[in-house]
């Protein structure tokens, strides 16, 4: 049932709603569906990359120095460096990305391959 203020207690209208007496409506509970980006990866791999992620974020701000929005634009794209054949290979890329970075990188390096050692890339799933 909706109400309506007369223009004398409020300078404009206003619609309120009633429940109707005798009806008691609880609050649907929301069923909980798993989120389509968890359908098509693994959720455990997607916590693995999210963790992998924020650490990277924590090393680069210790290694520049800075807060994480000051960071130099760069992008450690994971995927790339698992389909690199060799650690040497995915070391040399890393050190290029770093290459304006006046701390050493060494140790952050070798932890980010250990990291991602054993990682799957990815990659969309084809459909059935």
């Amino acid at each position: 049932m909706a109400a309506v203020t007369s223009p004398e207690t409020s300078p404009q209208p206003r619609v309120y709603f009633q429940t109707p007496a005798g009806t008691t409506e609880e609050p649907e509970t929301p069923v909980r569906k798993q989120g389509r980006v968890t359908v098509k990866y693994d959720r455990k791999e997607l916590r693995k990359r999210l963790n992998l992620e924020e650490w990277i974020i924590d090393q680069l701000t210790d290694l520049y120095d800075c807060e994480e929005e000051a960071i130099p634009e760069l992008e450690i794209d994971v995927d790339e460096l698992l389909d690199m054949p060799s650690d040497v290979e995915r070391a040399a890329r890393v050190k290029d990305l770093l290459v304006d970075c006046f701390k050493p990188t060494e140790d952050f390096i070798s932890e980010l391959l250990d990291k991602i050692r054993g990682m799957q890339k990815l990659a969309t799933p084809q459909k059935k």
